[in-house]
């Protein structure tokens, strides 16, 4: 039985922007990720997220909702990764943060 694992990411961007962040961003892992992780589907509608991707050998599926302030991503992961499911939470929402954020700033330089 799948093991819902939820992540709420805050942002100051808006939705629309936050949204244009993620969905280049998921165009970046499907691209750059390496054999034991694809992304399989994902579609965008507005700014709701359906997205389905194998990991270790398991397909899991999830959603991701982009609010004003906010982004929620909702995974189920089968039980062999749900075992995994704290460091699977805490790498999603570092990796979310990432996405929203962008590159690093160099300190001191002004843009």
């Amino acid at each position: 039985m799948p093991v819902p694992v939820v992540v709420t990411i805050p942002h100051k961007l808006g939705k629309e922007e936050a949204t244009r962040r993620l969905e280049a961003g998921f165009r970046g892992v499907r691209k750059g990720v390496g054999a034991q992780f694809a992304v399989l589907k994902d579609e965008w509608k507005g700014n709701h997220l359906d997205f389905s991707a194998a990991l270790l050998g398991q397909t899991t599926k999830g959603t991701v909702d982009v609010a004003d302030d906010h982004v929620r991503l909702e995974v189920e992961l089968p039980w062999v990764l749900a075992m995994l499911a704290n460091k699977a939470k805490a790498l999603v929402e570092q990796q979310g943060k990432l996405m929203l954020e962008g590159p690093s700033k160099t300190p001191g330089k002004k843009t």
